[in-house]
C-alpha cells in the first residue's frame, strides 16, 4: 500500500472512488437488479395490507431512501466537519452500501418467504450506503484542487466509475451466460465486495481533515443541523449560489427519477427484452465517458452554465422523444431502435450534467473549512429533489396504471431548471478558468 501513497496522488485516489462505487448504480439502481426484482415479483404486491404494483413498490422504497439521506446527512457532515474526519463517516456508508448489496442476493428467498419488506429495507439500505458516503466523497472536491481543475476532476471521477462499473457488469453478464439466470444474485454479492474492496485504495490514500477529534464532545451531534442552518443563510445572501441550488433541485428531479425508473420503464411499457435492455445499458456507460469530458471541455471554453445548459435541452428533448417517439403500439424492432437512440443521447449528457453539477456548485463555494456542511446543502436539495421525482413518477403510476405521463412531468422539472439556471452569471465561471 506505500507504494500506492506514492505513486498515485490524493487527486486521482478521490477520483478512483467512483471506480469502486459506480457499480451500485449500474448494477443495483439501474441495469441487473431492476430486471430482476420485476421477474422474481408478481405485477400486484401487498404490503402492510395494501396493494401496489410491483414497480410502484420500488419507486416508493427508493424515495424513502433519499428521505433518509435528506435527514441524516447534515447531522452527520456538521459533525464530521467538527471533528474533522469526513473520512471515517464516507467509509461507514461505504461499508453499509456494500453489505447491504451483497445481502441482496438473498432477495428472492426473503420474498419467497413472506419476508418482502425485509428485502426492501436491504434496497434502501444500500441506496442510503451509496448515496451518503457520496456525501462525504464530494466533499473532498474542493480541498483536493483549485477551482480552475475541478471540472476535469470530477470529469475523471465519473470516467473512472463508467469504466469500472462496465468491467464488473460484462463479468456479470458472461457468468449469467455461461451458468443461467440464477446466477443473476450473485451479481450482487460481487457488486458488494468490489465496492468494499477497491474503497481501500480510496481510503488509505484520502487524508484526514486538518487535525481528528477522535470523540465527540457532548452536544456535537447537534452541530450539524446548526451548520447547516449557518450554510444556509449564508446561502440566502449569495445569489449565484442560492440560484443553482434552486436550478439544480428541479433539474435533478428529472435526471435522476429518468435514471432510475428507465430500466422497469422500458421493460414494462415497451417490453424491451432483456438483452436489449442491458445492451442500452452499455451503449449509455460508454457514451456518458466521452460526454463527461465533452461537457468538462464546452465548460472550459464557454463556461459551466453554458454548458450545463445546453445538457439541459437535450434531457428536455430525450423526455419529448420518450413520450412521442418510443410508441408502445410500434413493432418491437422499432421501438428498440428507437430506443437504442434515447439510451445514446441520454449518455451523452449523464455524465456531463452530474460532473459539472459537482464541479459548477463546488466552485461557488466561498473559502471555508466547512466542506461537508456545505455539500450536506448540496447533498439535501439533491435527495429531497430525488423524493419529489420518484414519489410523483410512483404516484402517477398508481392513479394512472402509466408511466408515460411521468415523462412528461420530468419535462416540466427540466425546463423549470433550466429558466432557473440562467439566472446564474456565466462569466462568474470563465473568469476562473483565466485564473
Amino acid at each position: 500500500m506505500q507504494i500506492l501513497k506514492k505513486h498515485i496522488s490524493a487527486a486521482s485516489a478521490w477520483a478512483f472512488y467512483d471506480w469502486a462505487n459506480s457499480v451500485y448504480p449500474l448494477i443495483i439502481s439501474t441495469a441487473i437488479f431492476p430486471i430482476y426484482y420485476e421477474q422474481v415479483t408478481p405485477d400486484t404486491l401487498v404490503l402492510w395490507g395494501l396493494s401496489f404494483r410491483n414497480t410502484e413498490l420500488y419507486t416508493y422504497a427508493l424515495s424513502v431512501s433519499f428521505l433518509l439521506v435528506a435527514i441524516f446527512s447534515p447531522l452527520l457532515s456538521g459533525l464530521s466537519d467538527f471533528l474533522h474526519d469526513k473520512k471515517r463517516f464516507m467509509r461507514w456508508f461505504c461499508y453499509l452500501g456494500a453489505i447491504s448489496c451483497s445481502l441482496l442476493y438473498f432477495f428472492s428467498d426473503l420474498y419467497e418467504h413472506g419476508y418482502l419488506a425485509l428485502g426492501l429495507l436491504l434496497v434502501i439500505l444500500a441506496s442510503l450506503g451509496y448515496w451518503g458516503s457520496v456525501v462525504f466523497y464530494n466533499a473532498y472536491l474542493p480541498e483536493l484542487v483549485p477551482k480552475h481543475q475541478q471540472d476535469v476532476v470530477s470529469a475523471q471521477g465519473y470516467a473512472w466509475g463508467y469504466v469500472g462499473s462496465v468491467l464488473l457488469l460484462a463479468a456479470c453478464l458472461s457468468v449469467i451466460t455461461s451458468y443461467g439466470t440464477e446466477w443473476t444474485a450473485h451479481c450482487f454479492l460481487a457488486v458488494g465486495v468490489w465496492w468494499a474492496l477497491f474503497a481501500q485504495v480510496t481510503f488509505y490514500i484520502l487524508p484526514h481533515s486538518h487535525v481528528r477529534v477522535e470523540k465527540a464532545p457532548k452536544g456535537a451531534w447537534k452541530e450539524g443541523y446548526k451548520r447547516l442552518l449557518v450554510v444556509l443563510d449564508q446561502t440566502v445572501h449569495t445569489p449565484m449560489i442560492r440560484y443553482f441550488l434552486y436550478a439544480f433541485f428541479f433539474y435533478n428531479m428529472g435526471v435522476q427519477t429518468l435514471m432510475l425508473v428507465a430500466t422497469i420503464f422500458a421493460q414494462k411499457e415497451l417490453t424491451i427484452p432483456t438483452s436489449g435492455l442491458i445492451t442500452s445499458v452499455l451503449l449509455i456507460q460508454i457514451v456518458a465517458l466521452f460526454g463527461a469530458f465533452l461537457f468538462a471541455k464546452i465548460s472550459k471554453l464557454f463556461g459551466n452554465i453554458t454548458s450545463l445548459s445546453l445538457t439541459l435541452l437535450i434531457w428536455i428533448s430525450i423526455c419529448f422523444m420518450g413520450y412521442f417517439y418510443l410508441d408502445p403500439l410500434e413493432p418491437l424492432e422499432v421501438r428498440a431502435q428507437r430506443f437504442y437512440i434515447t439510451a445514446a443521447l441520454v449518455g451523452l449528457v449523464m455524465g456531463g450534467t452530474q460532473s459539472l453539477s459537482r464541479s459548477t456548485y463546488a466552485k461557488l463555494l466561498p473559502e471555508t473549512e466547512n466542506h461537508a456542511s456545505y455539500f450536506s446543502l448540496y447533498d439535501v436539495t439533491e435527495k429531497i429533489s430525488i423524493v419529489f421525482g420518484t414519489f410523483a413518477w410512483a404516484f402517477l403510476e398508481g392513479i394512472t396504471g402509466d408511466m408515460r405521463l411521468g415523462i412528461l412531468a420530468l419535462a416540466i422539472y427540466f425546463m423549470l431548471g433550466l429558466i432557473l439556471l440562467l439566472r446564474v452569471n456565466n462569466r462568474y465561471f470563465l473568469q476562473i478558468q483565466e485564473k
